[in-house]
């Protein structure tokens, strides 16, 4: 497995603005974090799980209960 960083786009759940992350493919059960959006600073939970070099899943979500 690579284990080369490289950026992907992605898109806010809350405010729709675009903007790139880093990933590390290298874990193949996956990894779920949290980060602030780069734009409105809400924070999204991010998930992140590779099969090999080729595929990789990320979702995006809202976190829920947030007062915004």
């Amino acid at each position: 497995m690579n284990h080369t960083l490289f950026d992907k786009t992605i898109t806010c759940p809350y405010c729709w603005e675009s903007f790139s992350i880093f990933i590390e493919p290298s874990l193949e059960l996956g990894e779920c974090y949290v980060e602030d959006c780069y734009v409105c600073c809400r924070p999204m939970e991010i998930y992140i799980a590779s099969k090999d070099d080729d595929l990789i899943e990320i979702r995006i979500q809202r976190i829920e209960g947030n007062a915004f």
